[in-house]
């Protein structure tokens, strides 16, 4: 209540107000005048379709990547154990950390990356990559992949531990493939964690703030300015608290919707 209802309430009824930064200002209820402006507002527009293309993303690459490395880890091997330890590692990572690593990775002058295609000879690949507008937001997607395919790796690995083998070795006396089986077995079981965990990564990637705050600020001109950073801007640097709630508000409601849809989609499917 304290920590979670309260401010999502006071959130809601601040999106309606006219509040501001500053010690004992009068705060008004201006009604919609703060969404009729956000309608108009292009900068946040732009935002959110920069917040999509992040959160598709780097959601679809963390799945597709996730599942391979789940089904490598699913299977026997050497070494297994280690394997699973240091494929978690980039999740117990905090995200500040992460942000000044890939920082560090992507440095224009004594970056790794940029060392790595100097000593192969490809000098014509070297680049800024987080201040160069048509390789910033590729770059920080690239990062939010690493940070977060852990976490979806753990969840399908749990899916798959889960799939009885008697169904792989039935289908294997079929004559069924590899790929057959991994289509209609492996998958159909685990439907469920799919969903569940695809609907997850797309609303905290699409909420994400501190990577790419640590990473580009939202630079440059504007190019990875995810709507949470576009929302904190609007609140702490021009303290326009009333505006930026209602922000927050939108994006809250569009997301839900698009879930919606997305979950209503992905349900029929598996039944």
């Amino acid at each position: 209540m304290v920590l979670s209802v309260f401010p999502l309430l006071r959130g809601i009824y601040l999106g309606f107000t006219d509040a501001r930064a500053g010690r004992n200002v009068e705060v008004s209820f201006t009604g919609l005048a703060n969404y009729r402006e956000l309608l108009g507002d292009e900068l946040f527009w732009n935002s959110f379709k920069i917040g999509l293309l992040w959160a598709v993303g780097v959601t679809v690459l963390q799945f597709v990547l996730a599942l391979g490395l789940a089904l490598l880890l699913n299977q026997q091997l050497r070494f297994r154990g280690l394997a699973r330890v240091l494929a978690v590692v980039p999740w117990a990572m905090p995200p500040v950390v992460v942000g000044i690593l890939w920082k560090l990775v992507y440095h224009p002058d004594a970056g790794l990356l940029n060392e790595f295609f100097h000593r192969i000879g490809a000098d014509g690949v070297r680049t800024n990559w987080l201040g160069d507008f048509s390789t910033a937001l590729p770059a920080v997607i690239l990062v939010g992949v690493w940070a977060g395919m852990p976490q979806t790796t753990v969840v399908l690995l749990a899916g798959l531990q889960g799939v009885p083998r008697e169904l792989h070795e039935a289908a294997a006396v079929d004559g069924a493939s590899t790929w057959h089986r991994f289509r209609n077995v492996t998958l159909p079981a685990i439907a469920p964690v799919v969903v569940a965990i695809t609907s997850l990564d797309f609303i905290w990637n699409f909420n994400s703030f501190g990577l790419v705050y640590v990473l580009t600020a939202g630079g440059p001109g504007g190019k990875t300015m995810l709507p949470m950073l576009f929302a904190y801007e609007e609140a702490f640097r021009y303290g326009n608290y009333g505006y930026a709630a209602a922000l927050g508000n939108v994006m809250v409601v569009i997301i839900v919707a698009l879930l919606a849809v997305y979950l209503r989609r992905r349900l029929r499917e598996a039944n």
